[in-house]
């Protein structure tokens, strides 16, 4: 069974592109609300539910946050094939900071990983609001991702770095 966000479509929540614009613990720059530091947020899920997530190959969608869970679980995939051959800390964060320069797409661009899933922008102001906050929450993943896949030592965590191999989906990824 997948395990699916908890974040069921709250009032308030703002959205774009068809994706709620959840709350993040988050230091980063962007568009999504403040969370407070002792609840869960969406990253939180991701990383949490990843490893369990990542062995199905059909996501069932109950709530338009699953599609942000689903977006996040790619994401992490992603970020674990680039440490997959960083050997310590200092060469992961490199890896990871080079990912997160990467430009992000959104849906109805070429490079979007899911087209179908998410609805196309209306407007320019829809897609730069959605690309920002992809990219906050990308940000925002990629470090606490490290905090996981490597050590207090510095040395990578192999239970993590294992699902490096695993194939989200059935998705090829680049």
């Amino acid at each position: 069974m997948v395990y699916h966000s908890s974040f069921i479509d709250e009032e308030g929540i703002s959205k774009a592109c068809g994706c709620p614009l959840l709350p993040l613990k988050s230091h980063i720059k962007g568009p999504a609300p403040v969370s407070e530091q002792d609840t869960t947020d969406i990253v939180d899920e991701a990383i949490t539910f990843f490893r369990a997530n990542v062995f199905f190959k059909n996501f069932d969608i109950k709530s338009s946050s699953d599609k942000l869970l689903i977006y996040l679980t790619l994401y992490i995939n992603i970020a674990l094939k680039r440490l997959e051959g960083c050997r310590t800390l200092a060469e992961g964060t490199k890896a990871i900071i080079n990912l997160g320069l990467e430009t992000v797409p959104v849906p109805g661009e070429s490079g979007f990983p899911f087209p179908g899933l998410f609805t196309a922008a209306q407007s320019k102001k829809e897609a730069e609001l959605f690309r920002n906050y992809l990219r906050q929450i990308r940000e925002e993943t990629s470090g606490r991702l490290l905090s996981v896949a490597y050590r207090h030592n510095g040395t990578p965590n192999k239970w993590w770095l294992a699902f490096a191999k695993r194939k989200f989906m059935n998705m090829i990824l680049p």
